[in-house]
């Protein structure tokens, strides 16, 4: 007989994930609706307390995004990034898809160091800026952002959340994904990098055909750069670089350099800032989504949901190539469409279990988690924290990016991302050549 309560939580999120792909509302007031929900359910059932629950809401991921917002809105006004856009006009004017790739390029290399999110905060206004003189709707390329940060993030240790969860559980160090993760997420960018030039084609066909009446003159601009501000906007902001790489060695969650950046940041220029004008400008929106969301992912978990579709994995096979596939693709899947952070830490025990019962070295289903649970983001709007975040960025400028429009093309490169990720994991772990 199947379980009642995670077929509950499976009803809560089939209904949610139609809700936002009906948008019957707006995405927060839906989040918000099925966060009292789940409350409701999970407090009458007696799973999980009220407070409990409240507690699920992650303040670090919370703190990180306000933090960064307050810094990049304060850097966008010393015109740097205007400054980056107009560079990049001036080269790849005439040349979208070379553009796209530059962009997503540099995107994807930024997350390998600094995470996702921050990443796309930076990005985005430069794309949008780029797209707007250009004349041109900014929301394919922005969603082509989204994929590549989503991929360099992959790479490395701190590049994104669940691979910290799975360094930090196994024991395993930055090298150890340099060595494992990074030359399949070499192989996912080039790929990445083909298909696009397919899905978005329409966009670059656009693209060229308005190049035929605007010609370069009416898009090359100069910009006036605030010297002496953006010099004491950078300070900080390198600092919260810095302090990023070294988050695995010194233990810090990274809300803490993105708040010491804030806090140095306003030390230097504090009168010169007018506060109420900044907070007014950090995207409050999004971060009530993320919290809504936070709550219906932890009572959905608290009802076995996860529980039970992980421990399903391990009765199928103890073969480690067959584990592998389950693992990648059961992984994206469900991390297209749930926060990769509960699952992961839910499937971290799964893989103690599966180790305690075979005599061959399981590390690779790690490499198969990390991979799955990383690209996987990549499916849907609320996939990844950076693709959410790219959605309230847009949506701020009047582009709305909605939930279909965003899995049109997101479950498209996921599902060719997995495929060659799991060619990766059979050749290099599976002993198939």
């Amino acid at each position: 007989m199947v379980p009642v309560y995670p077929l509950i939580g499976a009803g809560i999120l089939i209904s949610l994930y139609i809700l936002l792909t009906l948008e019957v509302a707006h995405r927060t007031i839906v989040a918000l609706v099925m966060a009292g929900i789940v409350l409701l359910i999970n407090v009458f059932l007696g799973y999980g307390s009220y407070t409990a629950l409240l507690n699920s809401v992650d303040i670090d991921t919370i703190l990180l995004l306000m933090s960064m917002m307050i810094m990049v809105s304060i850097l966008s006004e010393t015109g740097f990034f205007s400054l980056i856009a107009s560079k990049i006009l001036s080269k790849f004017f005439n040349k979208p898809y070379r553009l796209a790739i530059v962009l997503s390029g540099a995107t994807a290399l930024i997350s390998a160091f600094i995470d996702n999110v921050t990443t796309v905060l930076i990005i985005s206004p430069i794309v949008i800026e780029i797209c707007e003189k250009i004349r041109i709707d900014p929301r394919p390329l922005l969603i082509m952002i989204v994929f590549a940060s989503n991929i360099g993030g992959t790479a490395t240790l701190i590049g994104d959340p669940p691979n910290i969860l799975i360094g930090s559980h196994a024991e395993l160090g930055f090298m150890d994904f340099i060595y494992n993760v990074a030359p399949a997420v070499f192989l996912v960018f080039l790929v990445y990098a083909l298909i696009i030039r397919l899905i978005f084609n329409k966009w670059f066909t656009e693209y060229k055909n308005k190049l035929r009446t605007i010609p370069f003159e009416s898009v090359k601009y100069y910009v006036s750069i605030d010297k002496r501000k953006l010099e004491k906007t950078l300070i900080p902001f390198l600092v919260v670089v810095l302090l990023f790489t070294f988050e695995d060695i010194l233990g810090y969650p990274p809300a803490v350099p993105a708040l010491i950046g804030v806090g140095i940041l306003f030390i230097l220029i504090g009168r010169k800032i007018d506060i109420e004008e900044v907070l007014h400008r950090v995207d409050w929106t999004t971060l009530v989504f993320f919290m809504a969301m936070f709550i219906v992912i932890k009572g959905v978990e608290e009802l076995g949901l996860m529980e039970s579709i992980a421990y399903g994995i391990v009765g199928f096979s103890t073969d480690h190539r067959i584990l592998m596939l389950i693992i990648v693709w059961v992984s994206a899947f469900i991390s297209a469409f749930v926060d990769n952070i509960p699952f992961v830490m839910t499937m971290l025990p799964v893989i103690d279990v599966i180790a305690n019962n075979v005599a061959y070295d399981i590390t690779p289903l790690y490499w198969a988690l990390s991979l799955g649970s990383c690209l996987g983001g990549n499916g849907t709007l609320i996939g990844a924290s950076a693709n959410v975040v790219v959605a309230g960025i847009a949506e701020k400028h009047g582009y709305h990016i909605s939930f279909g429009g965003f899995i049109k093309y997101g479950l498209s490169v996921m599902v060719v991302t997995i495929l060659v990720s799991t060619l990766y994991l059979l050749i290099r772990y599976g002993g198939i050549m």
